[in-house]
């Protein structure tokens, strides 16, 4: 791939409407109906937005999120590492309300009854629907972990994870920011498949850049329970190796069993128990709760299987599932990105059953990832997948992928501005 090139699949993704390429906004008019929306993230919000804005205000939307804001897994890495604050990675749901008119409520949604259509959530209220969006996002296998089955409460209070962006991100750079010169971060990984490949390696990244500068003996310790990095492998050992020498070891084969919570002590299935002034476990996950509550929890117990037209379950009918959740195609990560994208072919799709019409028989999705080496300076990895009709899958289309050749500042300013794009895009 020639720079040319991967400037203008930067440039594109950042600045030029991150969605699917082909088909999403062929819905005609005729929809009619309700929509309940459960999750309100990267792909809750865009279908909550783009079901309103592309049925024209047909179709009443119901989008139930307990939180006030959305607050961004991509780029919180960044208030780990110090150089932005929570409030920068925050925007609130008011204008998908006051602009596209969704009904926004704020309450879990605690149940779902397949049969009879209806949503209910913890304040007691229930909520009728044509079509179901589950985009609950990821839960926490903390049963895996010993000490954590017995008080995750207390666990993640001591060994937070920081994987749901928000009072945890704020919690571990407290911890960082208290722990003496000198000391030790360890960073423990589950096997993949995770939320977001490369995020704890960059994560990794931004508390080195963080010792470098106000910690300069301290160390940073990745225990990865994968045999080797999972994305980007050669960009983030350069950038170990290089700009963050004799500051971050990185051990492969180190999968969790246990945490000794009053000494802040790794145990590993094989390996040498690691003791750390910091600990931030990242447990194992599956599928948001309310999909098991659904039903629609249909691979390996953890993730939710479904038609890749329309993302409807393979179980649930009029249940389609975005986002994290799903049993991910081949090559197809869980990132922000991705269930932006899931979010506008299943919005299409509904649009196209509520009016009697065939979903779009070959959607075209975009994937970009941007993971932060410096505070300013971005590696890259660009793909492009496309509905193979034969497969019944979205596979990733041949020649059409890209990484960075190195970091640089030119990526950094795509980065954000992919994030402010992205924002924009599903929020605003």
């Amino acid at each position: 791939m020639t720079m040319q090139r991967r400037e203008f699949l930067q440039a594109a993704a950042a600045a030029a409407g991150l969605g699917v390429l082909a088909g999403c906004a062929t819905t005609a008019g005729g929809a009619r109906g309700k929509v309940v929306v459960v999750g309100g993230g990267y792909g809750g919000a865009t279908a909550a937005k783009y079901l309103r804005m592309w049925s024209g205000g047909s179709v009443e939307v119901t989008l139930i999120e307990p939180r006030e804001s959305f607050v961004s897994c991509p780029m919180s890495n960044l208030v780990i590492g110090g150089s932005k604050t929570i409030a920068d990675v925050t925007t609130p749901y008011d204008a998908l309300a006051s602009r596209w008119g969704v009904n926004l409520v704020r309450d879990t949604a605690t149940g779902v009854d397949v049969d009879r259509r209806v949503v209910t959530t913890a304040g007691g209220r229930s909520f009728s629907y044509d079509r179901l969006v589950l985009s609950p996002g990821i839960e926490f296998m903390f049963g895996t972990i010993p000490s954590y089955r017995a008080d995750a409460a207390r666990a993640v209070e001591i060994a937070p994870h920081a994987w749901q962006a928000g009072p945890q991100t704020v919690l571990l750079r407290r911890q960082l920011e208290a722990m003496p010169d000198g000391g030790v971060y360890a960073l423990s990984i589950p096997l993949a498949p995770y939320r977001c490949p490369p995020g704890p390696y960059e994560r990794a990244c931004q508390v080195a850049w963080y010792f470098k500068r106000q910690k300069p003996r301290s160390k940073v310790l990745i225990l990865d329970a994968n045999a080797d990095v999972t994305s980007k492998k050669g960009l983030f050992t350069k950038a170990w190796n290089e700009e963050y020498k004799g500051i971050v070891e990185y051990r492969p084969n180190h999968a969790l069993a246990d945490v000794d919570l009053a000494t802040r002590t790794l145990k590993f299935e094989f390996g040498d128990d690691v003791r750390a002034n910091v600990i931030n476990v990242v447990p194992p996950q599956r599928a948001g709760a309310i999909a098991r509550t659904a039903g629609v929890v249909t691979a390996n117990d953890r993730w939710c299987e479904v038609d890749f037209l329309t993302f409807e379950s393979i179980r649930g009918k009029g249940v389609h599932v975005l986002g994290d959740s799903t049993q991910s195609a081949s090559g197809m990560p869980k990132s922000g990105h991705m269930a932006n994208n899931h979010a506008k072919v299943a919005a299409a799709a509904i649009l196209n059953a509520l009016a009697g019409k065939p979903a779009n028989p070959a959607p075209v999705l975009t994937n970009n990832c941007y993971s932060f080496i410096t505070d300013k300076e971005v590696v890259h990895v660009v793909s492009v997948h496309q509905y193979d009709a034969a497969k019944k899958s979205i596979l990733p289309v041949p020649g059409s992928g890209g990484l960075s050749p190195a970091m640089s500042e030119l990526e950094g300013r795509f980065a954000f501005a992919w994030a402010q794009n992205i924002w924009a895009d599903a929020l605003m």
